[in-house]
């Protein structure tokens, strides 16, 4: 098995949504904001090559929205999955999955890109996968959410013939492990390989699914929106984006502790700095051990 850290470049989110009820006195020391309040987020990829796949979790906002969405969120960098999947002498048509966390366009927009006038699947040999409690939760948005849920991301996956769902099992979910905070979180088997599974959780959006990799015996989760960044490990931390923002916090709690016990390491989808971490108890509770890029993990 190979890793690989792919970043699809950089964008900027409103650092008081970002950090939900946390005083920007706080978080500007962690992740600064310009002028406009806006603080430079990652959107960082992972590709899993095993087993005579190639998987890549997530792909990013891409790159086919007009002039007036990138006035909002600042696309920037000269990191590409083009350009960041060629570092690694790969090109898009080799992928062969395309693991989606969730539907928001900040992870799904690369799917899918234009051909002239049409939009088509920018990895023309994968399957892409999703559940089905997500896929109706995506198209069929609340009011709330919706603007994340961008149609031209979402409808052209389906129509190519190239989505396929994973099962998911709602008790599965991490907060149905509450009993005394310390209950293995129970993890969904993927289609992939015998090292790729996945954790669903429910706060940030409905049925987001975090994959989780056995790599030479140790365990590294891919954290989506659940733990954007290594500022977001303090419980208090909870994006103002997160639908259900209790269940986050509860969801979190039992996460973190379970990492803790079990030394799992973490790979940031958003950090701006750090690609990956191990955490450790403390008096002011669960905070970052290490911090340390991909490629350090032998």
């Amino acid at each position: 098995m190979k890793l690989y850290s792919i970043n699809a470049g950089y964008f900027k989110l409103d650092g008081g949504a970002m950090f939900g009820v946390v005083p920007k006195s706080m978080w500007n020391k962690l992740n600064p904001a310009d002028e406009n309040n806006m603080c430079s987020w990652a959107l960082r990829c992972l590709l899993i090559e095993d087993e005579g796949k190639l998987i890549l979790v997530d792909t990013g906002m891409g790159n086919k929205q007009d002039a007036k969405f990138f006035g909002h969120y600042y696309l920037h960098g000269d990191d590409t999955l083009d350009t960041s999947l060629a570092k690694y002498g790969f090109t898009k048509d080799d992928i062969t999955d395309v693991f989606l966390t969730h539907l928001h366009f900040d992870h799904c927009g690369g799917c899918i890109e234009k051909a002239g006038d049409e939009l088509v699947p920018a990895f023309k040999n994968a399957i892409y996968w999703s559940n089905k409690n997500h896929w109706q939760w995506a198209t069929q948005p609340n009011d709330r959410e919706k603007a994340s849920f961008l149609k031209e991301n979402i409808l052209p996956i389906q129509q190519s013939g190239k989505l396929q769902f994973v099962e998911v099992n709602k008790q599965s979910s991490i907060v149905q492990h509450d009993s005394a905070v310390t209950a293995a979180t129970i993890i969904e088997q993927s289609p992939f390989t015998k090292n790729v599974s996945f954790i669903v959780a429910n706060g940030h959006t409905d049925a987001m699914m975090l994959p989780v990799v056995n790599y030479n015996g140790k365990t590294i989760v891919y954290t989506a929106d659940l733990l954007p960044s290594a500022a977001h490990i303090p419980l208090p931390y909870v994006m103002g984006y997160d639908m259900f923002p209790l269940t986050t916090l509860h969801e979190k709690k039992i996460f973190l502790t379970e990492a803790v016990q079990n030394n799992y390491i973490l790979f940031l989808e958003h950090d701006p700095a750090n690609e990956c971490c191990t955490l450790q108890q403390t008096e002011k509770g669960i905070r970052v051990k290490e911090a340390f890029k991909l490629s350090e993990i032998v």
